[in-house]
């Protein structure tokens, strides 16, 4: 099983973001999300690759749902 995870962009240079998730940092690319992320924002991220641009509430909804149904700590104050 895949799962892609929400993480929110730190940095953007070019086609390549940091994104971040509970004090892990990544590069992904840029070249297939279905829109312009901007730091701050939150994309879905699976296999290097940024897919989908999401706001602050949904990103927070779907790893609360990771949180509670694989029993991961994603350290969500929220």
């Amino acid at each position: 099983m895949c799962l892609a995870v929400p993480m929110e962009v730190t940095r953007i240079d070019d086609m390549i973001a940091d994104v971040r998730i509970s004090g892990v940092t990544r590069q992904v690319r840029l070249e297939i999300v279905d829109r312009s992320p901007e730091v701050g924002d939150f994309v879905i991220v699976h296999a290097g690759f940024a897919l989908r641009r999401l706001d602050r509430e949904e990103a927070m909804e779907t790893l609360q749902l990771f949180q509670e149904g694989f029993n991961l700590d994603f350290g969500l104050s929220e």
